[in-house]
């Protein structure tokens, strides 16, 4: 025995129930009842008729309160240590006064500038090391035998 479900109102049809419209892109709907079947083909949305399955189910009809109601478990907020940072470091951070954290930051900023510095004036010798080395002139192997010095066009 199969019990089919009513296309517009939901209600379950038993065998030898209802009646079968098939739509013209062959989709079957099937009827309980003609009330159903009028209303289905009058486009009337089922949503909005208060007796069908789907405008009980929209505004939570027929449900027990019991189960229609759970309990939610509040979230315990616990700290935790994470990577680079020990709980003892991120709780005394916490309670470092702004103006110590801002001190600390400002010595924390002087000292990386101070190291770009370096490091800028470090790379300005090598370049200059290197430019000097490459202010000699390049003479190829060719040249140094004594070839014949090729001359660059002076237009296209």
């Amino acid at each position: 025995m199969k019990v089919e479900l009513d296309s517009f109102s939901g209600t379950k049809i038993y065998p030898g129930r209802g009646t079968l419209f098939v739509r013209g892109d062959s989709k079957i709907f099937r009827f309980q009842s003609s009330k159903s079947a009028s209303l289905f083909h009058q486009r009337k949305n089922p949503r909005r008729i208060s007796w069908t399955v789907l405008y009980r189910r929209q505004h939570k009809k027929g449900i027990s309160e019991e189960s229609a109601k759970r309990r939610t478990r509040k979230t315990v907020k616990n700290q935790r240590a994470i990577v680079g940072a020990s709980l003892e470091l991120i709780k005394e951070r916490r309670s470092q006064k702004p103006s110590d954290r801002k001190a600390a930051r400002d010595v924390k900023l002087a000292k990386d500038k101070e190291a770009k510095k370096a490091d800028k004036a470090a790379r300005k010798a090598e370049k200059a090391k290197s430019a000097a080395a490459g202010a000699q002139s390049k003479v190829s192997k060719q040249q140094s035998k004594g070839a014949f010095q090729k001359v660059h066009a002076t237009s296209r």
